[in-house]
């Protein structure tokens, strides 16, 4: 059931001899209350290598499609709705795969860090290792990584990622400090019985730095981006997760993990 993701950036390949900097944009949403603490603008690029089988961005794998901007470009964009975002808000980056395009958000982040808006990185935690992730950390105040499933058997089969390479995603965030929250998508006979919530809870005990794990409904309102794009939706016969279930299954997660 893994999802075929194709192309190759052509933009923003890491670099720093390029000026300016550039990324593949898909859209950017000015005011946004569930992409990280307070109120953010959110920043959503092109590309994904992950490819998940609930994805609800199908329009995002391309990594040739979307806006070619500026890093400045982008911060000038964002810049516009600081005054919204308050002691808790500021910019989250998103995707697609953020860690895709990592040269360009690290140089989105330091802008933003200089106009003393809080930068904030919502990931699959594929795209990127090494020094390229590193520097970008150094730029990220809080991470919100999904974990989309808790074996690496559910990652072979759902999508083209690995529950490792998450796993290595969340040491080095943790190595440098930043405040991770994870979050993971309840779908009913994949990720919904109580064994899932209880091993996510036991990746989440592994590292420093984790404040929250949210667990979010799976839904099936992507469908019509599905069927605009010519595509099947893997997970068109999954049941929808309701609420109340997500809420009885979060009730497994220790305490301090849901402020």
């Amino acid at each position: 059931m893994k999802t075929e993701v194709s192309g190759s950036m052509s933009v923003n390949a890491g670099d720093k001899s390029e000026a300016p900097l550039k990324g593949r944009i898909h859209s950017i949403m000015s005011m946004g209350g569930v992409d990280g603490p307070g109120i953010r603008c959110v920043v959503f690029l092109q590309g994904c290598p992950v490819g998940c089988a609930y994805c609800h961005n199908p329009d995002t794998w391309n990594t040739n499609g979307g806006e070619v901007l500026s890093a400045a470009e982008v911060a000038k964009k964002v810049l516009r709705y600081k005054t919204y975002f308050g002691k808790d808000g500021g910019i989250t980056v998103s995707g697609g795969e953020p860690l895709m395009q990592a040269p360009f958000v690290t140089e989105l982040f330091e802008m933003m860090r200089a106009e003393g808006v809080s930068t904030c990185l919502d990931t699959s935690g594929h795209g990127c290792a090494g020094e390229k992730l590193a520097e970008l950390l150094s730029n990220t105040d809080i991470t919100l990584c999904d974990v989309k499933f808790t074996s690496e058997d559910d990652y072979r089969r759902y999508s083209n990622g690995s529950l490792r390479v998450v796993r290595n995603f969340l040491e080095e965030a943790s190595k440098a400090g930043v405040r991770i929250w994870l979050r993971h998508v309840v779908i009913p006979g994949i990720t919904e019985d109580e064994d899932d919530i209880k091993r996510l809870v036991e990746i989440a005990e592994c590292y420093k730095g984790i404040e929250r794990i949210e667990l979010l409904p799976f839904h099936k309102m992507c469908i019509p981006k599905y069927e605009a794009l010519g595509i099947s939706f893997p997970l068109a016969d999954v049941p929808e997760c309701s609420i109340s279930r997500a809420n009885e299954l979060g009730g497994i997660i220790p305490e301090k993990y849901r402020k």
